[in-house]
């Protein structure tokens, strides 16, 4: 059986579905095939109020993937918080830069902490290669004034995710933007120093040390490439016998 055939089986089997186990368990399934027709019925099951449909829904989008963006950002439930948090993790896990706008704001202004964590997670999976080259460090910077921002949230939770997402754009931007990652490691600093969790105190200091080791590299790189393309000198042995 083909895809086209068997998307229609698995999506009626999501939907016919009569107990929470059954759901779940077809869920895995239609996420498991990777079918894009199965986009529509595995965005429905984010709002089924079935934790285990939705992480399988949510995995089954992502590895879709790009098929699966526009759906989401069409179909996202603005009235469900829990569903609106399920799409935004799956828009996060696929990163596609079309989500932007959706995750700037998610991650800013609403109301679930629950929604503002998977957008600033989302902030952080952005897949920088897809803007042109031009628009970068604009996009760049625009998410970097927003993690700083969110860095200040009142829940722990949302400011944890926002050191995950600084880090990895420290790393991003140590090319793009050298002159802006200071203002990740000053902030970073100063949660380590002030923030009242210790959760994302420790996680601030794992993500100083990948920025460092990071920059680590980046320092020693040129020499080790320098070195690699040195040719050895040959020892001279005399040209003629003795």
């Amino acid at each position: 059986m083909n895809n086209s055939d068997l998307a229609p089986v698995l999506i009626r089997a999501v939907q016919e579905a009569d107990s929470s186990e059954r759901l779940v368990d077809a869920v895995q399934e239609l996420a498991a095939a990777h079918i894009e027709e199965s986009v529509p019925t595995l965005i429905a099951a984010l709002g089924y109020n079935n934790p285990g449909a939705a992480v399988a829904a949510v995995d089954g989008l992502i590895a879709i993937g790009e098929p699966a963006v526009s759906p989401l950002l069409e179909l996202i439930d603005d009235y469900n918080y829990g569903a609106r948090a399920w799409a935004l993790r799956a828009l996060a896990g696929i990163g596609d830069v079309r989500a932007l706008d959706t995750l700037l704001e998610a991650a800013k202004t609403d109301f679930s902490l629950s929604v503002r964590r998977a957008a600033t997670r989302g902030l952080g999976t952005l897949q920088w290669h897809q803007l042109p080259p031009e628009k970068v460090e604009s996009v760049q910077t625009q998410v970097l004034e927003a993690l700083l921002l969110i860095s200040q949230d009142p829940e722990w939770v949302v400011r944890y995710a926002a050191v995950t997402s600084l880090e990895i754009l420290a790393i991003a931007i140590a090319v793009s933007l050298p002159d802006q990652e200071s203002r990740i490691t000053n902030q970073l600093q100063q949660m380590l120093d002030t923030d009242a969790d210790l959760g994302v105190r420790t996680r601030v200091k794992f993500a100083q040390e990948k920025i460092q080791q990071q920059q680590h590299q980046e320092v020693f790189a040129p020499k080790r490439k320098l070195q690699e393309t040195e040719v050895p000198e040959v020892p001279y042995r005399g040209g003629g016998r003795r």
